[in-house]
């Protein structure tokens, strides 16, 4: 007679690590890049961004806030070979501008190991069959690609190549796409902010896990414009101050006190000469008299 079965044994384990639970952030078995910023590594499932997968990026316009989102994970994918000459190439595919070079050197990011690829106005496809090849290509740490036109088809195609040759992938796409469905297991939305101590606003609305409530705020720009803008606020604030002080100087002596003008104070030249003007009259009446 076979032996009844374990009730215990029969229940999936959900104390197993690898397994997720929708209603929790997801983190095992996910290899992360770190994000360069804390405050967003917390909230994203396994601490990072996701290698092996897409990462949608929406936002109002191109080209605005993209960069120092991304910037800091693209040098420490470079910076992760020690050799330079052999692999850790970051490729761009359909870029609105022309990269910065400066810009992205003061990133920490290797110029001669960039690649930009550039397809024909109002051809598509050139930049998808662009993005999967890149993504094929064994030196190729990272993929940025700006798809503005890509469909939720297209978009799962670069998401199953992404994982099959696990490359860290960014796509961006304008804001109209926000409520079209994607294969991207992760999403966010960029909003510039000219909050204190932050530049941007990055709302994460889909993600392995419960949803996000707030947005992450944060200070993408670098340290040396950080502080250089800091100063030149703080300088801004003390010339006001000093303009203010100086329209009223009679007010910033020391030991000045205000006090409230009493009515006959302020009436004293018209009581002066109503008091002089009866004493004439009273000479004027002893003269009489005598």
């Amino acid at each position: 007679m076979p032996s009844p079965i374990s009730l215990d044994r029969a229940l999936p384990d959900f104390a197993n690590a690898n397994i997720w639970r929708a209603g929790e952030l997801a983190s095992a078995s996910l290899q992360t890049v770190d994000t360069g910023y804390a405050a967003l590594d917390q909230v994203l499932p396994g601490g990072g961004w996701p290698l092996g997968a897409m990462v949608e990026v929406l936002q109002p316009q191109a080209g605005l806030h993209e960069w120092g989102l991304v910037a800091p994970a693209l040098a420490l994918r470079q910076a992760a070979s020690p050799d330079q000459t052999a692999g850790r190439l970051l490729v761009l595919v359909g870029p609105p501008h022309r990269p910065f070079g400066p810009a992205l050197e003061a990133r920490q990011i290797a110029m001669p190991r960039l690649l930009c690829v550039q397809g024909a106005a109002g051809n598509a496809p050139s930049l998808l069959w662009a993005t999967r090849e890149s993504l094929q290509c064994a030196d190729v740490a990272a993929v940025l690609a700006w798809l503005p036109d890509a469909r939720s088809a297209h978009l799962r195609r670069l998401q199953m190549a992404a994982h099959t040759h696990h490359k860290l992938l960014f796509v961006f796409r304008p804001l109209r796409a926000q409520h079209e469905s994607s294969p991207a297991p992760l999403r966010v939305l960029l909003e510039g902010t000219a909050e204190a101590g932050c530049n941007l606003r990055v709302h994460v609305f889909k993600r392995r896990g419960p949803l996000l409530g707030a947005p992450v705020l944060l200070d993408t720009r670098p340290a040396r414009l950080s502080a250089l803008l800091g100063a030149s606020s703080e300088r801004a604030r003390r010339q006001r101050e000093d303009a203010a002080q100086a329209a009223s100087p009679v007010a910033a002596a020391p030991g000045f006190r205000s006090e409230p003008v009493s009515p006959t104070t302020s009436n004293l030249p018209d009581a002066q000469k109503a008091l002089t003007h009866a004493l004439l009259d009273r000479l004027a009446h002893v003269d009489h008299l005598e």
